[in-house]
C-alpha cells in the first residue's frame, strides 16, 4: 500500500523518505490531491532482495529440513 503525501512535505522530507523506500516502503506523492508520482524502491533493489530472499530460504531449508513429507506424490496430488 502506498503511503499519500503532498508535493511540499516531499520535498522537504525527501532524505527521509527515500530512507524509507529503501527498506521497502512506497509513497504518492500528489499536488493539490491529485496523485502525480510515485516513489518506490528501484527494480535493481527489488532484485536484490529477491537474490537475498532466495539465498536465505535455501540455508533455511539445508539448516532445518522438513522430514516426513514425499514432495513427489504433493505434485501429483496438485499441492505443491
Amino acid at each position: 500500500m502506498k503511503i499519500e503525501i503532498g508535493s511540499y512535505e516531499a520535498k522537504t522530507k525527501l532524505p527521509e523518505l527515500l530512507r524509507q523506500v529503501k527498506t521497502g516502503k512506497e509513497f504518492t506523492i500528489t499536488n493539490r490531491g491529485e496523485a502525480v508520482a510515485d516513489l518506490v524502491p528501484s527494480l535493481s533493489e527489488r532484485k536484490k532482495d529477491k537474490v537475498s530472499a532466495v539465498e536465505k530460504l535455501k540455508v533455511f531449508m539445508l539448516s532445518d529440513p522438513v522430514k516426513g513429507v514425499n514432495i513427489k506424490e504433493l505434485l501429483e496430488e496438485g499441492r505443491a
